[in-house]
């Protein structure tokens, strides 16, 4: 049994989250200000604390910090009714670990109690999203089994904003390069919200021929056109409840952008050849390499389509401005190849990974990825400068 302590200046919302708490196994106490909540706090051992951000008196925020300050490896979240994307990330950065915005959904609340209590969010972890020198809130990286690496300081916001999107329902639009992990980006957010159990269904918009497309998406009844000999589903179906990630969004055509259009306004979809609305709830995430506003000039995108997709933007940078990231990425491809080929881990070289530091990198991660592989093919036990100037350096002098 959990121990829960409430914090909400309103009676009828502490009455209803202390009954809903209790018939869900919980022991729970309640306070109706900080500054009641706070001595009830250190005269207690609370495995969690559920605070409502506008109170009399001392503020929810007030009280986190207080807490946070006291026993940082408290589990504490926020509700608050204007739980907008600015403040979320703020209450987060403070050490909170969700925020939920009123009117409550109580599953939602439930999901993200059993969340904190099960992974037990501990001091370092707190502390990370306050400190984002150190490590993020939820740890992206090696030890997690995430492919998200890195501690620059754009990577740190990228973490912050992950973990705040996550917890919302909000479109995103992931921007960057080829190669520097626009994917990673939106596995991460489907990772750590309320869909997770739910499917994750990715399409690359720029492979798919634009006749296809739509079948693609909505799925198409039989005898709708040539070749569609049974009913099927689309990708905006087999989301359902989960997260649709439409990789390369920049590449559709507009008669595609126009039905995905209406999908979000509506929430429906209709299949090629239908006539019926079929309802869908899905999180949607897009990405894209190209520059959508001049897509949007050029008449090859459609603004309205982009204004709905991009409630939340996250930039990924590219390696080249990420250098200090690139010990941490290639430590961990090592290590990976290693274990994948069967053979002892191997190291690189103090110069070796300077040079590799020094390098231009037009491919970004996935660039970096492949050369790795190479060196561990082709170098002995220690990685050295010598192997990068034969396998990396001689490569690029060959073709270019």
């Amino acid at each position: 049994m959990s121990k829960i302590i409430v914090v909400d200046d309103t009676r009828a919302i502490r009455n209803v989250l202390k009954e809903l708490l209790d018939l869900n196994g919980h022991d729970v106490d309640v306070a109706s200000s900080a500054e009641e909540g706070l001595v009830l706090i250190r005269e207690n051992s609370y495995d969690l604390v559920i605070s409502d951000i506008m109170l009399t008196g001392i503020s929810g925020i007030e009280l986190l910090r207080i807490v946070k300050q006291e026993l940082p490896e408290l589990p504490f979240i926020i509700i608050s009714g204007h739980a907008s994307v600015s403040v979320a990330v703020d209450v987060i950065k403070e050490g909170a670990v969700h925020v939920l915005e009123k009117p409550l959904d109580m599953n939602m609340l439930l999901t993200q109690i059993k969340f904190a209590l099960d992974n037990k969010v501990t001091a370092v972890a707190n502390e990370a999203v306050r400190k984002p020198q150190r490590q993020p809130k939820v740890k992206i990286g090696e030890d997690s089994g995430s492919p998200m690496i890195g501690e620059c300081k754009n990577m740190l916001r990228i973490k912050d904003m992950i973990n705040v999107t996550s917890l919302s329902n909000a479109r995103v639009l992931i921007l960057g390069a080829n190669g520097t992990g626009k994917e990673l980006v939106a596995r991460e957010i489907h990772r750590l919200s309320n869909r997770a159990n739910k499917a994750f269904v990715e399409i690359n918009c720029a492979a798919i021929p634009s006749e296809l497309i739509e079948s693609e998406l909505f799925g198409h009844e039989k005898g709708s056109f040539t070749g569609a000999y049974k009913q099927k589903k689309g990708k905006f179906e087999l989301a359902d409840k989960g997260t649709i990630f439409l990789d390369e969004i920049g590449d559709m055509s507009l008669s595609a952008q126009s039905k995905v259009l209406r999908a979000l306004q509506e929430n429906r979809i209709t299949h090629v050849g239908g006539d019926k609305d079929i309802e869908v709830d899905v999180k949607v995430v897009a990405a894209t390499n190209k520059n959508l506003v001049k897509e949007i000039e050029a008449g090859r995108f459609r603004e309205d389509l982009y204004h709905r997709l991009s409630v939340v933007i996250i930039r990924v940078p590219s390696l080249n401005d990420r250098v200090e990231d690139i010990p941490l990425l290639a430590k961990f491809f090592l290590k990976k190849l290693c274990t994948s080929y069967g053979i002892g881990l191997k190291t690189f070289s103090d110069d070796a990974m300077k040079m590799l530091m020094s390098h231009n990198w037009s491919g970004n991660v996935r660039e970096l990825s492949n050369i790795v592989e190479r060196l561990v093919v082709f170098s002995g036990d220690e990685i050295n400068i010598n192997d990068i100037r034969t396998y990396v350096d001689e490569e690029y002098d060959r073709l270019g």
